[in-house]
């Protein structure tokens, strides 16, 4: 009897840890979706500043400018 309550005991515990280990998944995979979605979000922001565009070249002075 205490073997067989032990077993269940343990058997239990492991499906405990499985649906964890599974809820956990699910919210990594839900937060990197929602994560994903911020980026887009970000690199679209950023391309409507309109930054000036490094043309190549040597300048110390024209660098400096513009970084400005």
């Amino acid at each position: 009897m205490a073997q067989r309550a032990l077993a269940d005991a343990m058997e239990l515990m492991d499906n405990a840890m499985a649906q964890e280990a599974v809820s956990r998944t699910l919210d990594r995979v839900a937060q990197e979706a929602r994560r994903g979605g911020e980026d887009e979000l970000r690199l679209e922001r950023f391309m409507n500043n309109k930054s000036p565009i490094f043309k190549g070249g040597y300048d110390p002075d024209g660098a400096q400018q513009w970084i400005e």
